[in-house]
């Protein structure tokens, strides 16, 4: 039963990792809650995992930051942003229909005051 529970979780682990980065990419799907849902499922699956992820540089660069609740630089704000609304402007250019324009628009919107009011600022 414990064989079956761990390759479980390791399963899921990896579906949300390859929904993370396909998040990374993708206007309209956020990749951090599906990087934090895996390495959860990661955790859970094997200790050994668990300690290998945590040893890695983007476990230590994105995960501890965001798990302790401490924020982003303004740098890193600025950058996510700009990476991300360019790949919103080009879906708005490229898209034909109205509707998902004016959502990708929207949501674009809601990015910046999320970032702005709900995430804190760190000094560089």
């Amino acid at each position: 039963m414990k064989n079956v529970r761990s390759a479980l979780f390791m399963l899921i682990g990896f579906l949300s990792f390859g929904i993370g980065v396909a998040g990374t990419v993708l206007p309209v799907l956020p990749g951090g809650p599906f990087f934090l849902f895996s390495a959860f499922c990661f955790g859970k699956s094997s200790q050994r995992i668990e300690n290998w992820f945590k040893s890695t540089a983007f476990y230590e660069k994105y995960v501890v930051r965001i798990k302790e609740n401490r924020g982003m630089t303004r740098k890193e704000k600025i950058r996510i942003n700009l990476i991300a609304d360019a790949f919103i402007l080009f879906s708005v250019i490229y898209v034909d229909i109205l509707l998902v324009k004016i959502i990708l628009v929207i949501l674009a919107l809601y990015k910046h005051y999320y970032f702005i009011k709900k995430i804190k600022t760190l000094p560089a």
